[in-house]
């Protein structure tokens, strides 16, 4: 199945299997609290996003909003984390870059239940698929890495309007030997998405979760969170841009007394016609760019990582909802808590 995804999706699968799974044990190993779901006495479910756009920069120690994105090099969710109670805003006058920011004790005990799940996920994923293979497709990504902006961030960006990757100018990074498998992948994943989103009309978000599985038939809605592994909240925010922009139509389904369905308009059509081709470009590019081999061996080393992610804890959210056909082709990270579908 591998051998049929693109290289964004194989990039995307991965990186959400892996953090997913690192979700999923900060969910085991935290107290926290959800809608539904844990003790109540932690502070609200977050994802890996907020960590890396966040919590690991801030700590005891009172920084601004613009030393944070600086180090971050992108932005995260402020008023989220701090009604989430990772963290507590100092509000001051003048330009929000200006506020000042410090982990709550909540945040701090998240701090310390994050900080070692890089390193448990990979040691798993060294296991499960084989040391070797780990090594050589952190040895591949960093290569990659190493001539690229040296101003990506660690993750990818919480979307932006128009589900757009955003990525905000801050200090370069120009060791990354440290760097640990996810960074990697997000890093690969972000260049190849803002190569593509400098010559579409769409995000990459839209385009691979969305436009992908339409057509000019219809396809019900209920049934596209399935279909793309993108949770309802994202597929809502991404038919809002298509129907807005004349891309795709939402009417009631002709075969059913309930229901509505979405279609693309020939206007859609040629979108994703034209996302196919721009796939395939930036493939023959890279490949001119990174050497064909490196890109075959990338791809045959990410193949068996995006098939699914691991089972969640029995006690976890994410086992009392159904599983998706797939794994998102691209990650949805939202303001919502920056699950990687957009739960």
């Amino acid at each position: 199945m591998g051998e049929d995804l693109p290289l964004s999706a194989l990039l995307s699968q991965a990186l959400v299997a892996f953090t997913i799974e690192f979700d999923n044990e900060f969910e085991h190993r935290m107290p926290h609290r959800t809608t539904r779901y844990g003790s109540g006495k932690g502070p609200w479910l977050a994802s890996m996003a907020m960590w890396s756009t966040c919590m690991r920069f801030v700590g005891r120690e009172a920084m601004t909003v613009g030393e944070l994105e600086n180090l971050a090099r992108t932005k995260t969710n402020l008023s989220g984390m701090e009604r989430w109670r990772y963290i507590d805003v100092e509000r001051r006058k003048g330009p929000q870059s200006q506020w000042l920011i410090r982990a709550t004790a909540k945040g701090l005990s998240a701090r310390e239940v994050w900080r070692p799940l890089f390193g448990v996920i990979e040691g798993r994923w060294e296991e499960r698929f084989g040391k070797d293979e780990i090594g050589k497709l952190r040895e591949l990504l960093g290569t990659m890495v190493s001539q690229m902006d040296p101003g990506l961030p660690d993750c990818l960006p919480i979307l932006g309007y128009g589900l757009f990757s955003r990525v905000a100018p801050g200090r370069p990074d120009s060791d990354v030997s440290g760097l640990h498998l996810a960074a990697l992948l997000s890093r690969v994943l972000l260049a190849f998405a803002v190569e593509f989103e400098s010559e579409s009309r769409l995000s990459l978000a839209i385009c691979a979760n969305v436009v992908r599985v339409l057509d000019e038939r219809g396809v019900r809605v209920r049934d596209i969170p399935l279909l793309s592994g993108v949770s309802k909240e994202a597929i809502g925010m991404a038919l809002g841009v298509l129907q807005k922009s004349g891309d795709a139509v939402e009417e009631p389904d002709p075969n059913a007394r309930r229901g509505r369905v979405v279609r693309l308009t020939p206007k859609g059509l040629k979108v994703k016609h034209e996302y196919r081709q721009s796939l395939g470009a930036i493939k023959e590019r890279w490949a001119a760019r990174f050497g064909g081999d490196t890109i075959r061996e990338l791809r045959e080393l990410l193949a068996p990582l995006a098939v699914e992610a691991a089972a969640p804890y029995p006690d976890g959210w994410r086992a009392a909802v159904r599983k998706p056909d797939t794994l998102p082709h691209f990650p949805m990270v939202l303001h919502r808590g920056g699950f990687p579908d957009g739960s």
